[in-house]
């Protein structure tokens, strides 16, 4: 009977280690502290605005006799009192909407040269560029918009009223200077320009090399890489930065202050001087209105204060949908 050789058995694994116990150490409780404090804190910052905002805009709509939604006046001193927001919703809304027409494409642009063809040398010079825009002040940009863009935009103002007046938004009805909507529009596009390009230049950087080394294997050239590795892969971070960038535009107010001629009539005439915008108006207004001026006008900042956080919570909840974009959703 043949004899059995025993098997040897490998030695058994050892134990994967214990975690680590937290040692309590004060530092960090103190740090635990700090950061769940200053959240907290940010909360009951933002409630405190809200709650304040909404108690006088009440006081305010409670004594306006008119309807503060469809009004088409602002006399909160007159006898009786009578103001809206019609017209400033509308001056904020199509001079936003003229800003992100314009701006985004370019701002698109510019990262796609930055990020995919401009050399090394002149991408970062040039990206430098690009942010250093995003830290002038806005009445730096609303002095150059009136002394600067005001008289040279007239005669595009002509150009546009005469192959584009029949559109009818581009008709010139009035004569005026370019103290319009559309100049406005230009100047708010100037301004989110930098917000745009810098957060899309970030989001084209990261696309995976292996997508674009794979297109170029099979042949595609530099635009067709462009247009079905980069473009798809960065349309949430790019819709994302557009709405950041309409969220200062909604929002700015020295510069509009400067440029535009304001009157409270809407028209779709977007060259004619006039029109107004929320933060132009309180801006504009303040200083001289009585006590239930003031109130109205804090009526109106709740609604422009409402709006900014929708756009910007839209934009959050699109960054979300592609963590890669935000390391604080990791």
């Amino acid at each position: 009977m043949a004899s059995i050789t025993p098997i040897d058995t490998p030695p058994a694994s050892p134990a994967p280690p214990k975690p680590a116990k937290s040692t309590g150490r004060a530092g960090d409780k103190i740090f635990l502290g700090l950061s769940q404090g200053s959240g907290i804190l940010l909360l009951l910052l933002m409630a405190s605005i809200a709650v304040f905002l909404s108690y006088r805009a009440a006081l305010a709509v409670s004594k306006d006799e008119g309807n503060f939604f469809t009004t088409f006046d602002w006399n909160p001193a007159g006898d009786p009192p009578v103001f809206g927001i019609a017209v400033l919703l509308f001056g904020t809304v199509v001079s936003s909407i003229i800003a992100m027409v314009i701006a985004v494409p370019i701002a698109v642009g510019i990262a796609l040269f930055i990020s995919h063809y401009a050399p090394r040398r002149l991408a970062a010079p040039l990206a430098y560029v690009v942010d250093l825009l995003a830290a002038v002040p806005s009445i730096i940009y609303g002095i150059w918009g009136a002394l600067f863009l005001v008289p040279y935009l007239e005669g595009l103002n002509l150009w546009l009223d005469q192959f584009l007046g029949w559109t009818y938004i581009f008709e010139k009805t009035e004569v005026g200077v370019a103290r319009s909507l559309f100049t406005v529009g230009i100047l708010l596009a100037i301004m989110i320009l930098p917000i745009v390009t810098s957060v899309s230049r970030e989001v084209f950087l990261q696309v995976p090399k292996m997508n674009e080394e794979a297109a170029l294997a099979l042949g595609a050239t530099r635009w067709e890489v462009i247009r079905l590795s980069v473009l798809p892969f960065g349309r949430s971070g790019v819709i994302s930065a557009s709405m950041l960038g309409l969220g200062r535009a909604l929002g700015e107010t020295m510069a509009v202050a400067t440029v535009l001629s304001p009157s409270f009539l809407i028209s779709m005439h977007v060259l004619n001087p006039g029109g107004g915008t929320f933060a132009q108006n309180i801006a504009a207004k303040f200083d001289e209105a009585n006590q239930l001026g003031r109130d109205a006008l804090i009526a109106s900042g709740l609604v422009l204060f409402v709006l900014t956080l929708l756009v910007n919570g839209a934009a959050r909840l699109i960054i979300a949908r592609r963590k890669e974009y935000s390391g604080a959703n990791a």
